[in-house]
């Protein structure tokens, strides 16, 4: 607990668990492609060539339209960026109108991506073109010899780019300019961009810290197999998953291994910091959370079915209670989506003993 001032008590967040249900919902359809969130709403690309929207607040459908979204759409200035068969198309978050259309050289090598203005897309022949995202106007283009292999990331004035011939390509993002390239051991993974660092995994079996102003490697660990996903970071340490099926946390700084801990699944994506609980999902139908501080179990929560994209948590770190949505399939009724947060008030249970020193009464003396 933190005091601000001399009168006002600043609570900590609360912890996910225990966790209820807020809604659920059911998509009746399967979904095409992983679902994108803003703020206020979640994007689900289903089956019949559409491009569905919820608010995230009661789980209501705000509107449909006919779209064939191809990869996990972008989202970004009250837009949703979707790759499409030979193009990119823009349409409204509130209404899903199309706000412009740009035709691709070539398809993209992953989905799009969306930072502070900027739309990035990386083709397969490896051509990373950058669009301004209001309006869809091409800014610039620039060959990199390889497709992206993992989500590039954006911070200040560059954006870095993981490629499939196990490079991280470093090019200023108002021009393309290049700055510096990092030649890896292997294919590189989601690369993610915290102060002067640059994190990413590669398919070399090695976590790697590199240093953003000229992209010399300050540390690397081993691991048993390949990185998975997005890394989840916190003030002081990192943390991932690999297919090794292990969960670690290094120090951000020094790379110093703080603790690791096996998974009893699979992992699919990158573990999700959840105010003090790491939550890490696979190819299941249960979710599993561990302790920040010491990757201890610290519960499970049960989707009722098998996941079918990572979780996602809704609420910004100043939310009082956690909100996280989690989304799963059935091969027989669909994708489902189910909103929890944390359960505030104690889960009531039926009585299963006789309460202690009960007085029995005869029936007389039940008699007035």
């Amino acid at each position: 607990m933190s005091v601000v001032g001399s009168d006002k008590v600043v609570s900590p967040p609360l912890s996910l668990f225990p966790a209820r249900t807020i809604w659920n919902l059911a998509l009746n359809n399967q979904i095409a492609v992983p679902p994108a969130y803003d703020n206020e709403r979640v994007y689900f690309g289903i089956d019949g060539e559409r491009l569905v929207a919820y608010t995230l607040a009661d789980g209501a459908q705000q509107w449909l339209v006919a779209a064939h979204p191809l990869k996990q759409p972008a989202v970004g200035d009250d837009l949703v960026f979707c790759e499409e068969p030979d193009e990119l198309v823009a349409r409204r978050a509130g209404d899903g109108s199309v706000a412009w259309r740009r035709p691709l050289p070539d398809a993209l090598s992953l989905a799009p991506a969306w930072n502070s203005g900027w739309l990035i897309g990386v083709t397969v022949k490896g051509s990373v073109l950058v669009f301004r995202a209001t309006d869809g106007h091409p800014l610039w283009t620039r060959d990199i010899g390889s497709p992206a292999s993992g989500v590039p990331a954006v911070s200040a004035d560059r954006v870095y780019v993981p490629t499939s011939d196990g490079r991280v390509v470093a090019l200023r993002v108002e021009s393309g300019d290049p700055v510096w390239e990092r030649k890896l051991g292997g294919s590189a993974g989601d690369a993610l961009a915290i102060d002067d660092r640059l994190y990413v995994g590669s398919k070399d079996n090695f976590f790697y810290c590199i240093l953003i102003k000229n992209g010399i490697v300050d540390w690397r660990w081993r691991t048993g197999g390949d990185i998975i996903g997005l890394p989840a970071v916190d003030e002081r340490h990192i943390y991932f998953v690999s297919l090794d099926n292990v969960l670690r946390s290094l120090n951000r700084i020094s790379g110093a291994q703080q603790w690791m801990r096996p998974l009893p699944v699979r992992p699919v994506w990158g573990p999700l910091n959840v105010v003090d609980r790491l939550v890490v999902g696979g190819q299941s139908a249960t979710l599993y959370a561990f302790n920040l501080k010491d990757g201890a179990a610290a519960g499970n929560l049960e989707a009722g079915a098998e996941l079918a994209a990572a979780p996602h948590l809704t609420s910004d770190a100043s939310a009082k209670v956690p909100v996280v949505l989690v989304v799963t399939r059935d091969i027989a009724k669909g994708a489902a989506a189910r909103l929890v947060t944390r359960r505030l008030e104690p889960q009531s249970e039926p009585l299963t003993a006789p309460l202690p020193n009960v007085i029995k009464m005869n029936a007389d003396e039940k008699k007035p």
